[in-house]
């Protein structure tokens, strides 16, 4: 990969320039490989929702509610004590890499597990599992729980677990899902849902979308969908559309952003790539349609995927809303594929996913909106990495327009993860690493 590109920042500013391609590898960049670590390792701990939990009986979620088993135990207020303990229990050696900070007043804690005990695992669930238990024991210990007790002190922590895998209505929680949910093969970090992605950078649209590209191509990797020259063709992608590879993704919003349309967008692409010769005029039939040709199909599809965020920022920018993220994936691709002749991004399938994903968040169906959505769920899969981190991108400007918001589903993983740089600002963080 002889690649060279430039890395800016989502305000436009020139972070680095003339960087290897390669250098921007999940396999390669430090960034990256400590932002997956993290997400394995770190967890959310809310000690506000155990306190209540305890205090009304109300645990395992749903309308569940033990009469007559309620515990008033101050662990807001213990929370300092609290943190001491989990991290004693979870540490492996003095001075190793176990974090554990209070935040909010003693509301929530953040848990990184040592990196020793993911190592010593055969999945991600370690840093869940850990602090979980980790969390009942200090409880216990703390509030010198009796044998009777106890298991109201589990089931305010793991929830339903293990009645149901899904920990339902505990008061732990990690950014990634549980192995049971994943569609198949490498979809673990492909199964983080756009609210998570929106609240964690603090609804910046670009770092959103950055970080969304950045676990869908990790997926991609992993589930072996980049190897050989498909490798190029995932990193050119997630260059240009995740990273604002030679600030193509900003300086085309900027261009478009006052009276722009999808439209636009797909001029402002297309002429770009004319200028920089990915594509030529080709045939031109009877009536005067040009049929353009690619001089390089992967760094077309780059441009593409750029082009198609853009588009999403523009539009969904103006609504105000992310309902609308859904059509621009369908008509920006469908916009440029009869302007070229070309395929739009990612081969057609992202297109192809804008359907599906039209009638299941808003259409006759309605079963939720885009913030619910994910790399890893039945409807929006099919995209290799290209759809997602335009969701992420919408969800980021919507202005409230959900039924499920993203302060309603992942304020506290927003409030944890959004502590750690990596994941706050993964543009920057990338390019600092290379």
């Amino acid at each position: 990969m002889s690649d060279k590109i430039d890395l800016y920042s989502d305000r436009g500013v020139l972070l680095k320039s003339d960087v290897d391609l390669s250098a921007v590898s999940p396999l390669k960049n430090a960034a990256m490989q400590r932002l997956i670590s993290l997400t394995k390792r770190t967890v959310a701990v809310n000690l506000a929702g155990v306190e209540g939990a305890l205090k009304t009986g109300k645990v395992a979620g749903g309308r569940r509610q033990i009469k007559g088993r309620e515990l008033n135990y101050d662990v807001v207020a213990n929370a300092g004590a609290l943190a001491e303990k989990i991290k004693t229990l979870l540490q492996v050696a003095p001075g190793d890499d176990t974090n554990v900070q209070i935040l909010g007043g003693g509301k929530q804690l953040l848990v990184q597990v040592p990196t020793a005990r993911v190592n010593a695992a055969s999945e991600f669930v370690v840093g869940l599992t850990g602090a979980a238990s980790a969390t009942v024991e200090a409880l216990i210990q703390q509030f010198k729980v009796g044998i009777v007790e106890a298991p109201m002190v589990h089931a305010s922590v793991w929830g339903e677990y293990p009645q149901t895998v899904g920990m339902n209505g505990g008061n732990v929680a990690s950014v990634l899902n549980i192995p049971q949910n994943d569609e198949g093969l490498g979809f673990a970090l492909r199964n983080v849902m756009a609210n998570h992605l929106a609240m964690i950078t603090k609804r910046n649209a670009m770092n959103a979308a950055a970080l969304a590209s950045i676990y869908e191509q990790i997926g991609e990797m992993e589930m072996g969908n980049a190897m050989g020259i498909f490798e190029r063709h995932q990193l050119l992608g997630m260059a240009y559309q995740g990273l604002n590879a030679n600030n193509m993704v900003y300086e085309t919003v900027k261009a478009n952003g006052k009276t722009g349309t999808i439209g636009t967008v797909v001029q402002s692409i297309v002429g770009k790539a004319l200028e920089d010769k990915v594509i030529k005029a080709g045939k031109k039939l009877p009536s005067g349609y040009v049929m353009y040709e690619a001089n390089d199909v992967s760094k077309w599809n780059a441009y593409a995927a750029a082009g198609v965020l853009a588009a999403t920022m523009v539009n969904c920018g103006s609504l105000r809303g992310a309902q609308a993220v859904s059509s621009t994936l369908l008509y920006f691709n469908d916009i440029i594929e009869k302007e070229t002749a070309l395929p739009g991004c990612d081969f057609g399938r992202v297109m192809g996913t804008a359907v599906g994903f039209s009638f299941f968040s808003h259409s006759i169906y309605g079963g939720g909106g885009p913030g619910v959505f994910n790399g890893n769920h039945v409807v929006t899969r099919h995209s290799r990495g290209f759809a997602i981190p335009c969701v992420a991108a919408a969800v980021a400007l919507d202005a409230g327009t959900q039924m499920f918001t993203p302060e309603m589903t992942s304020g506290l993983v927003g409030a944890i993860y959004g502590e750690i740089k990596e994941f706050r600002e993964p543009i920057v963080s990338v390019a600092e690493a290379v």
